[in-house]
């Protein structure tokens, strides 16, 4: 039997493609919190100039970012999130959210954000048909991409 050498079809590997690389992330958080101007990515984010264009780049070329002139002369720039930008913004939260706990343990915490209501943002996911919170003990995954289950490829 033949070894299969693709990696499993995924659409975390198709996302992390997009925003996995070092900065593109901090780039998109930038730009929702509307520090979308080179210098400031540059100052916010410490990546060095050439690799922070490139990200942008990258993002825009994948619809994550748009760039707006603001300044004719000379001729300037900032990056704004898409729809498709603003609807990760959740997943930052998230992340945000597992480094407060995880990684920084809750203490000298940097940023809060506050929801509309009012109060501190601590994001959950839920079921989009009950409401629940998504736990892992309720979650049961089904391959959908053809020669390849749960555990791994299939035989030819």
């Amino acid at each position: 039997m033949a070894v299969r050498k693709e990696p499993r079809p995924c659409s975390i590997a198709d996302a992390l493609a997009v925003v996995g690389e070092k900065y593109s992330l901090l780039v998109l958080r930038e730009a929702c919190l509307g520090n979308g101007r080179f210098d400031q990515l540059v100052r916010n984010i410490g990546a060095p100039r050439d690799v922070l264009a490139t990200r942008l780049r990258r993002l825009m070329d994948a619809g994550v970012l748009t760039k707006h002139a603001y300044s004719e002369r000379p001729q300037r720039f900032e990056y704004r999130p898409t729809e498709a930008g603003l609807e990760l913004e959740p997943v930052l939260m998230a992340l945000k959210d597992w480094g407060d706990r995880h990684v920084r343990g809750g203490i000298d915490l940097p940023m809060m954000v506050e929801h509309s209501c009012g109060s501190e943002l601590v994001p959950q996911v839920t079921c989009r048909t009950c409401g629940d919170p998504v736990r892992h003990e309720d979650l049961k995954a089904h391959a959908q991409a053809p020669g390849w289950n749960v555990s791994g490829p299939t035989a030819a």
